[in-house]
C-alpha cells in the first residue's frame, strides 16, 4: 500500500517535493496552509484533492497519513515538525532544518523518541553531479580531503524586501542560512567533521537597494523588516586537521550568479559547479562536474558526465525519504548531521557578531 503524505506549506518547494514523493511511489493526499488563496492554488496546480488551514485540522482529518512534509518559513519547521512526530508520523522538512541548533537537537530527540525518520531537504546530495563525486570518494580515489570551498554567491539576488527572508525573527538570518547548500554538501563529502573553530565576517550592503532584488522570492512588504546580512566570509577549522572556506552572499560585487564546492584530497581534487550567465533561473545556467588527479605521471582533469537535473536534486532528495521509510535506501541525511551543521551556522553568526573565532 502506498504511503500517504501531507504537505505543510503551499510554497514553491511544494511542486518538488509532491513530484519526489509520487516519483518514488508515495500518495499526496493533503495540503495545509493557513492562506486558503495559496493552499487551493498550490493544491489545484498539482492535484492535491484535500486541503486544511493548519496540521492540526490535517491530521484531526486524515488520520491514515504516513508522513508529513513541511514548506514553511524556518521560524516554524521546528514547531511543525515536533508536532508531526509526536503524533507519530515520519518527517521531511525544507531547509534551513531550524533557526538554530537548539531547536535541531529537540527536532532529533522528538524522532528518536517517537522511532521515526527526520529528514531535511539538502537536495544537493542527490544531484547526478554529487552522486558521481561521492562515488569516487567511497571507492578510495580521493584519499583525505584535506580542505574544500563552499560557496553560494548571487549580486542580485534578495528574495524581497521586507518579507519573512530578510526578517530575523522569522528567518533566522539571510544567505547564511538561506544558501547553506553548498557548506552542507562540502561537510558531507568532508565525511561530517567535528568542527574546532569558526572564524567570519557578515556585511549588510545593499540589503536597502531594490536594485539588488533577485528574480525570485516572495512580494516586497511595506515597512517590513530587513535585519539580516547580504553577506558572508568564513573559514572553518576542524578537530580532524581539515578547512573550510564559506562564502554566501544574496548581494556583492561578483558574478551573475556562482554556485561551487571544490575540494582537495590527498589523491585527488574534485569540483561541482552551477553558474547563471543572466538574470533568470536553471535556463541560464551551466554546471561543472569534475575530478582533478595524476594519472601515468601527468595531471588530468576529468569531466565527469552526469544527466542534467533542473531541480537540482530536489526529486531525488523527496523520492529518497520515502524509499527510505520503506527500507529500500539509506537515508541521505540524518538528524545528527543537521544538528552539527546548525551549530556551525550559529558559530558563523556569533563570530561575526563578536568579531573573534569562537568554538560551536
Amino acid at each position: 500500500m502506498a504511503l500517504k503524505i501531507g504537505i505543510v506549506g503551499a510554497g514553491g518547494m511544494a511542486r518538488y517535493h509532491i513530484a519526489g514523493f509520487r516519483q518514488a511511489g508515495a500518495e499526496v493526499v493533503a495540503l495545509a496552509d493557513p492562506s486558503k488563496g495559496a493552499r487551493d492554488r498550490t493544491a489545484a496546480a498539482h492535484q492535491v484533492g484535500e486541503t486544511y488551514d493548519g496540521l492540526d485540522a490535517m491530521l484531526a482529518a486524515r488520520k491514515d497519513i504516513d508522513a508529513v512534509s513541511i514548506i514553511t518559513p524556518n521560524k516554524f519547521h521546528a514547531p511543525v515538525a515536533i508536532q508531526a512526530l509526536k503524533a507519530g508520523r515520519h518527517v521531511y522538512c525544507e531547509k534551513p532544518p531550524a533557526l538554530s541548533a537548539p531547536e535541531v537537537e529537540a527536532m532529533a530527540a522528538a524522532s528518536k523518541a517517537a522511532g521515526k525518520h527526520l529528514q531535511f531537504g539538502f537536495n544537493n546530495r542527490a544531484r547526478p553531479e554529487s552522486r558521481a563525486l561521492m562515488d569516487y570518494i567511497r571507492a578510495g580515489e580521493v584519499g583525505r580531503i584535506n580542505s574544500a570551498q563552499a560557496i553560494w554567491a548571487r549580486r542580485s539576488g534578495i528574495p524581497g524586501f521586507g518579507g519573512w527572508f530578510t526578517t530575523k525573527a522569522v528567518s533566522g538570518g539571510g544567505p547564511v542560512i538561506d544558501l547553506l547548500h553548498m557548506l552542507d554538501l562540502a561537510l558531507y563529502f568532508m565525511d561530517y567533521p567535528e568542527p574546532q573553530y569558526v572564524l567570519a565576517q557578515t556585511f549588510c550592503d545593499f540589503m536597502e537597494d531594490k536594485r539588488f532584488k533577485g528574480p525570485w522570492g516572495i512580494p516586497d512588504v511595506e515597512g517590513g523588516a530587513t535585519d539580516v546580512e547580504s553577506a558572508c566570509h568564513g573559514f572553518i577549522s576542524f578537530k580532524t586537521g581539515q578547512v573550510l572556506f564559506l562564502r554566501s552572499s544574496w548581494a556583492e560585487m561578483t558574478e551573475r550568479e556562482l554556485v561551487s564546492m571544490c575540494f582537495q584530497g590527498s589523491k585527488a581534487g574534485g569540483l561541482v559547479q552551477r553558474t547563471f550567465s543572466r538574470d533568470g533561473l536553471d535556463e541560464t545556467s551551466a554546471d561543472r562536474c569534475e575530478l582533478y588527479t595524476v594519472e601515468h605521471g601527468a595531471q588530468v582533469n576529468r569531466k565527469i558526465l552526469v544527466p542534467f537535473d533542473e531541480s537540482m536534486g530536489r526529486l531525488s532528495a523527496a523520492a529518497n525519504f520515502i524509499k527510505v521509510i520503506e527500507g529500500e535506501e539509506a537515508p541521505l541525511n540524518t538528524p545528527e548531521q543537521a544538528v552539527r551543521l546548525m551549530k556551525i551556522v550559529d558559530a558563523v553568526y556569533a563570530s561575526a557578531a563578536k568579531g573573534e573565532p569562537v568554538k560551536p
